[in-house]
């Protein structure tokens, strides 16, 4: 099985910065063909946040573009989301994503538990 886990969240105030990672893991080998970060506001949607390809290319909301960055290490099973700026709207939920194929088993999005994240005065 794969397993994602996120962590970095917790309360900032307006114009403050936090860095969320996420570490895949697994069984058995695991082949990563995306991986990213999405969020869920109160009492709204699922929504993108930023995800990269195995390839290198990002993908991102408008609505963080110039705060967000997303990035992976080397070894391509952890992904980091740093968060500079960061506004009340911001606040929410947010849940790592990995497109992973385990093993010989066809691909699947995985989802993490997903980490609380509050911008608040």
């Amino acid at each position: 099985q794969v397993q994602l886990v996120e962590s970095g969240g917790g309360l900032v105030q307006p114009g403050g910065s936090l860095r969320l990672s996420c570490a895949a893991s697994g069984s058995i080998a695991l082949i990563i063909y995306s991986m990213g970060w999405y969020r869920q506001p109160p009492g709204k949607q699922h929504e993108l946040v930023a995800t990269i390809t195995s390839a290198g290319i990002i993908n991102s909301a408008h609505s963080v573009k110039g705060r967000f960055a997303i990035s992976r290490d080397n070894a391509w099973n952890k992904v980091y989301l740093q968060m500079d700026n960061l506004e009340p709207v911001d606040t929410a939920v947010y849940y790592c994503n990995g497109n992973i194929r385990s093993g010989n088993y066809q691909t699947q999005n995985y989802w993490g538990q997903g980490t609380q994240v509050t911008v608040s005065s």
